[in-house]
């Protein structure tokens, strides 16, 4: 395998409008010093914000014959692109459920070699390497790709999206691919929106702020501290399966994986399987009456006391000082 070709990266959009993942990943990607190939599958792409982030190409592709949100339809559009142009030799997607999807079923029709989860990914000795964290944010971890693609699931927030000074001059390529017989044996038959909220989405959050079982049931200090903060609202399993908030919030090994700047855990006790999934916390900062709460041993500060106190004292200090 040879890291000399380009790079491709999967823009991912909703509403007609980029993620900040995928402005992260773009950013990334003009970083490591090769040409930058932004795929843009479906509607209509914001051939200015994917130029402001340093894409040399915009290769918009539309899939006749199926919906083009589904993950078949995604694999369909990436691998059309990928034949196109010859030389990538890295791919970045987002490490989501659906990123990771189209990273496994890509792999098997490419033969690349798939990581998710990482923060970040540099060319050493003829191969891309990328990094992460392992076994509950035990270990950091270097994995190399042997195969001729490496793809690679960007977490959210490895990198500060950031766009140029004077945007680089982008290429539209238009592709039309005929949709795969994976992507048409799927029919779409009626789409329920998530309901909406002024707060970011948990996986994408730069913030989140964490109830636990120390809440009791009542996330009212948690979400006006979130709201105060611009964040997110994440939850405990404990707290889920008590039926306190919504499985979605659930944070950890087995619900959602989080890479925030800003971890605030609330009567979080930090068992293992909690740990898993926001040990890639850049900061973390624990509210807990217990002293021996096993989140002190990896919080950066922590906060002995009661979080009913606590919750509305920090909000209302960040009032204060935001005048």
């Amino acid at each position: 395998m040879s890291t000399d070709g380009s790079v491709a990266v999967l823009v991912d959009h909703a509403g007609g409008l980029a993620r900040p993942t995928a402005l992260e990943q773009l950013t990334l990607a003009r970083e490591l010093g090769r040409p930058v190939h932004a795929v843009w599958i479906g509607a209509d792409p914001q051939t200015e914000v994917i130029a402001a982030h340093g894409a040399t190409s915009l290769h918009h592709v539309r899939v006749d014959g199926a919906d083009e949100q589904l993950t078949a339809s995604l694999v369909d559009g990436l691998q059309t692109v990928l034949t196109a142009v010859g030389d990538v030799s890295l791919l970045l997607v987002p490490s989501t459920f659906e990123g990771k999807e189209v990273a496994a079923r890509l792999a098997v029709r490419t033969g690349g070699g798939v990581v998710t989860g990482a923060s970040g990914v540099a060319a050493q000795d003829g191969r891309w390497v990328a990094r992460k964290t392992v076994l509950a944010g035990t270990w950091d971890t270097a994995c190399a790709v042997t195969g001729r693609l490496a793809i690679v699931g960007l977490a959210p927030h490895a990198v500060q999206a950031a766009p140029l000074a004077v945007a680089a001059q982008v290429e539209v390529v238009e592709h039309t691919v005929a949709a795969s017989a994976a992507a048409r044996a799927v029919t779409v038959v009626s789409r329920q929106p998530r309901p909406t909220s002024e707060r970011p989405a948990l996986a994408e959050a730069e913030v989140v702020v964490v109830g636990g079982r120390g809440v009791e049931g009542d996330f009212s200090g948690v979400e006006e501290l979130a709201d105060v903060l611009g964040g997110a609202v994440g939850a405990t399993r404990v707290a889920t399966d008590e039926g306190w908030i919504g499985h979605e919030a659930q944070v950890g090994q087995t619900g959602v994986t989080i890479s925030p700047r800003l971890y605030i855990g609330a009567g979080v006790s930090g068992a293992v399987h909690h740990k898993g999934g926001m040990a890639a916390s850049a900061t973390v900062v624990a509210i807990n009456n217990d002293p021996d709460a096993p989140i002190f041993e990896f919080a950066d500060y922590g906060v002995v006391g009661d979080l009913t106190e606590v919750l509305p004292a920090l909000a209302a200090e960040l009032r204060k000082r935001r005048g």
